[in-house]
């Protein structure tokens, strides 16, 4: 399949929906396993299901001469460990903070990543377009809307919501990080060597904090948490992320986190249809504002060529 910037959109509105619909299997999967533990199994799961498809797509080769290929392979390394080391953090504070908040909230929290991935590229020299901050200033005003209740005096935020918080500025260095490798590294690779270096950091933080037993109790969380396990290793970590590794060859940052911001919006599909809650009308404006949100960030396609904001 030829990679489109089209092409590229639609598969980070896919891993979004699959982002959105896992805050129920991550929160869900809480009253089973500690948090550290689920992390370091479902991205152990996300590594085995990425590595197979090595045997139906070739590798992406870059590089010609013996020289880029050690170019290259030091970029993988560098790249997959500081992904994994972010990635690592970020979902270790995502999942400590779900523990004491609901799946809904918790997706709005996460989403504020679409304004935190451009203040990030500031602080290394990426300028972003009009239309991204735009895209951004409408998005962050849908997910007020769906994250704070009509009565409530004030943004009040408590320790869990705050350690999403925190997460959600390690998915915008994420994202950014992603943007510098991915073009540059085979997304195979990169993923399934990033998803190891978390697996195998997280399992080890598990132990000296979660304690042996509860982290060498894999079988058990297996046994307890199985679709919820699945849903997040397979789909959520496996799938959702390599979609985004091989989007992202065709997406500069800020316009992959306006896109997968959405997520909010899933969750709170994934609530209504799996959970049976129901929204207002509050909602439904927020939704509108995201939506909003990705038109504004997608004028430039439309009205004349888009500039590439990518890190050279």
């Amino acid at each position: 399949m030829r990679l489109t910037p089209l092409t590229s959109d639609l598969l980070l509105l896919i891993a979004a929906a699959i982002w959105g619909f896992g805050f129920i299997a991550q929160k869900e999967a809480m009253d089973e396993v500690g948090p550290l533990t689920f992390n370091a199994v479902r991205f152990a799961i996300g590594a085995l299901a990425v590595a197979p498809l090595r045997l139906f797509i070739p590798r992406v080769k870059s590089a010609t001469s013996p020289e880029e290929r050690r170019e290259e392979r030091s970029l993988l390394i560098r790249g997959s460990i500081l992904l994994g080391l972010v990635v690592a953090l970020a979902s270790a504070f995502q999942q400590w903070g779900i523990v004491g908040t609901d799946a809904g909230p918790a997706g709005f929290i996460t989403g504020l990543y679409v304004v935190f991935t451009p203040l990030v590229g500031l602080l290394i020299g990426i300028r972003t377009g009009v239309a991204t901050w735009l895209g951004c200033g409408l998005a962050v005003v849908g997910m007020w809307f769906l994250g704070v209740k009509a009565d409530t005096s004030g943004f009040q935020i408590d320790i869990p919501s705050l350690l999403v918080l925190l997460g959600a500025v390690g998915w915008a260095v994420q994202v950014q990080i992603v943007g510098r490798y991915s073009p540059k590294t085979d997304p195979i690779e990169l993923t399934v060597l990033q998803f190891t270096v978390v697996a195998i950091t997280t399992f080890i933080a598990a132990i000296l904090i979660e304690g042996p037993e509860q982290a060498l109790g894999i079988g058990r969380a297996l046994r307890e948490a199985t679709w919820e396990i699945l849903y997040s290793g397979v789909l959520a970590i496996g799938v959702a992320f390599f979609l985004q590794i091989v989007a992202q060859r065709k997406s500069p940052p800020a316009h992959v986190a306006i896109l997968l911001s959405l997520e909010a919006v899933f969750a709170a599909l994934g609530g209504w249809w799996l959970l049976g809650e129901n929204y207002d009308g509050r909602t439904m404006i927020g939704c509108g504002f995201m939506l909003a949100g990705i038109v504004a960030s997608q004028l430039p396609r439309f009205v004349g060529p888009r500039r590439s904001i990518s890190p050279r």
